[in-house]
């Protein structure tokens, strides 16, 4: 065919790449030993290519790229003499540049910094051996809430003030079962016993037993103060935090923060504490009686808190039902179904157990 179309027009007859046809002629003509091409002059004469093999003194094979020695390389007795002087009890824990430098003030050169980093690299010799930092091991935390006033979240936000580099800090509790705000605080400084009081105003209350109750917060110093751990010790609360640098540890109050942040009417300032504080308090009263939560089976979170959403949704249900018996060829997936609440809400749920051996050991988690 490529006589009669050439190259190009054989190729795309093939759809084969011409590069590739290309490549394939050298190598056979280089490699295989394959005759070498005749090309057809203008004259009409026929000359011939030659090939690698054509040279004189080509017997055999050329040597793959991959198994070639450079001839700057050094010789075995050379790399061992290199080896031998680096061995040396002076150098034991010296860095290769310093080697290099002081064997090179003694008059004895074997390679350069490179060479002796390759030869070491080659039987295993490159490595830091200095003791590095270490960081202790944080257990991720596992919350699991199964009702209201069982787990609560706590953080603390920045609200811009008047001038740059001012803020009002709103402390802000959540349970997280319920979504539903138990406790919120605006103030002009962060301190450790701002922090103590609405924790313990919060439990106090919403009557929630401190026997039984967790309260989750990141590492931040108000959060690791020793007001706030004292209060915790004395009522008997158990205390939980996110493992550093870990983002999405504590995200239902991320949650919340980002929805109040979002909000349309949300100002770029505030002039003052008692704005900062009125506009928190407007915020707060939609966000629990009036929102309707995506994680909540888009309930309201006073709703579940107050253990209203069985009801809601029963009668969602029974509004659903009436649409679908007045007009069912409106439903082609069938009867609808309202959303259901989910059994429990978790920070970090834990990986199921897919392994039936490893059930009933001390230490696994199921839920």
């Amino acid at each position: 065919m490529s006589p009669v179309l050439g190259e190009r027009g054989a190729c795309a007859r093939m759809q084969f790449p011409r590069a590739s046809f290309q490549r394939r002629q050298a190598l056979q003509r280089s490699v295989l030993g394959v005759a070498s091409p005749e090309l057809v002059l203008s004259d009409g004469a026929i000359a011939t290519v030659p090939s690698q093999l054509d040279a004189p003194g080509t017997d055999e094979l050329p040597t793959p790229r991959a198994g070639r020695k450079s001839v700057r390389a050094l010789s075995a007795e050379q790399r061992q003499a290199l080896l031998d002087a680096v061995h040396e009890m002076r150098f034991i824990d010296r860095s290769v540049p310093s080697i290099y430098a002081t064997l090179l003030d003694e008059g004895r050169y074997y390679g350069s910094m490179s060479t002796m980093y390759r030869v070491l690299h080659s039987v295993g010799e490159v490595g830091e051996r200095r003791d590095q930092a270490t960081r202790p091991a944080h257990v991720k935390p596992e919350l699991c809430a199964t009702r209201p006033n069982e787990v609560y979240a706590w953080d603390i936000t920045k609200l811009h003030g008047p001038q740059k580099w001012t803020y009002q800090y709103l402390y802000t509790v959540i349970d997280i079962y319920s979504r539903y705000v138990v406790g919120w605080m605006v103030a002009d400084r962060e301190r450790s016993e701002l922090a103590r009081l609405l924790l313990q105003t919060t439990i106090e209350q919403q009557g929630a037993d401190p026997q039984k109750l967790t309260i989750h917060a990141d590492r931040g110093s108000s959060m690791k103060s020793k007001p706030v751990a004292f209060l915790l010790a004395d009522l008997g609360v158990t205390k939980s935090h996110s493992r550093p640098h870990v983002s999405n540890d504590n995200p239902h109050i991320e949650s919340l923060f980002k929805t109040l942040k979002y909000q349309p009417a949300f100002p770029a300032t505030f002039s003052n504490i008692v704005e900062a504080r009125s506009f928190c308090k407007t915020f707060f009263h939609w966000y629990n009686n009036e929102h309707r939560h995506s994680g909540i089976a888009l309930l309201t979170p006073r709703d579940v808190h107050h253990g209203r959403a069985q009801k809601r949704i029963t009668y969602r249900k029974r509004i659903l039902d009436a649409a679908y018996d007045a007009h069912p060829e409106r439903f082609v997936r069938g009867r609808p179904q309202p959303m259901q609440l989910a059994p429990a809400s978790y920070i970090n749920r834990p990986a199921p157990i897919t392994d039936r051996s490893q059930q009933g050991k001390e230490g696994d988690v199921a839920f």
